[in-house]
């Protein structure tokens, strides 16, 4: 009987180690599919997206299978700190707080954080689409939403300005077209998508506060994944590289979207 019992607890235990050891030839790669067109799904609810594509192609660079795990941009460094991930490409900036929890690659892409404005305020204060972001920040009055955990909030903050932090995008853009606050900063596409939804409420102002480095993020201490993943970004300015498959794919999209700008604004700092 006793030997029975063992041989059951045996059996329990070799399952549970079975079944919390993982594939290694399946790349875990974290992104939250909101934000089009870098991180986004299709019509058919499958990841899409120039993120997705760079997942892809580091897969085959290291001959693995990939994964993307949709995973809410405030939960994606947890993520990959407890291990449900291995590595995010999802348009993370690299800034000093989050180097000291987390490693990230060398920088792939410069993300212009430009501003979203409500338009009465910006009307009230002579503001254009070709205002500086020095006319931006000698208005005392203006107030600031950002995202928690965002450069739409850690900018602003930088600059000694009191910021509303909104949950997501959705709802940061909807404050300001509200007039509940003034200034939203972010990158391009949720400005500019922004915008085109509500072109009678809202302007953007193109000047960038910063070219934002976007880098991959791993796990403290990863360094082998991390040199990998380093030369595999070495490889994007070769000819016939990433950057060129990306610009023939996404240039036509991403000047359909911004308007002035194409794939090259994301790679010139």
């Amino acid at each position: 009987m006793k030997k029975l019992f063992f041989l059951i607890i045996l059996s329990l235990m070799t399952f549970v180690l079975i079944s919390c050891s993982r594939d290694e030839t399946i790349l875990r790669v974290g992104m939250d599919l909101k934000y089009p067109p870098f991180e986004t799904l299709d019509t058919s609810n499958n990841p899409e997206g120039i993120s997705v594509d760079i997942a892809y192609a580091l897969g085959a660079y290291l001959g693995v299978e990939v994964e993307i795990v949709n995973t809410d941009f405030g939960s994606i460094i947890p993520s990959i700190q407890s291990g449900e991930i291995d590595i995010a490409i999802a348009s993370m900036s690299i800034t000093e707080a989050r180097m000291e929890v987390v490693d990230f690659t060398d920088p792939y892409f410069f993300f212009k954080i430009i501003t979203l404005v409500n338009k009465d305020f910006a009307e009230d204060n002579n503001l254009t689409e070709d205002s500086t972001v020095e006319d931006l920040l000698a208005i005392e009055s203006a107030r600031y939403v950002g995202i928690a955990s965002q450069v739409s909030s850690s900018i602003p903050k930088s600059y000694g300005k009191v910021v509303t932090e909104a949950t997501d995008v959705g709802t940061a853009v909807e404050i300001i077209t509200q007039g509940t606050q003034d200034i939203l900063l972010m990158s391009a596409n949720p400005v500019v998508d922004g915008y085109k939804a509500n072109t009678d409420t809202t302007i953007v102002i193109w000047d960038p506060f910063v070219a934002s480095p976007i880098g991959m993020a791993v796990k403290k201490g990863n360094t082998e994944l991390l040199e990998k993943a380093n030369a595999f970004i070495d490889t994007f300015n070769e000819p016939g590289g990433l950057y060129e498959v990306l610009n023939e794919k996404w240039n036509p999209i991403l000047l359909e979207r911004l308007g002035r700008f194409g794939f090259s604004f994301y790679i010139n700092e």
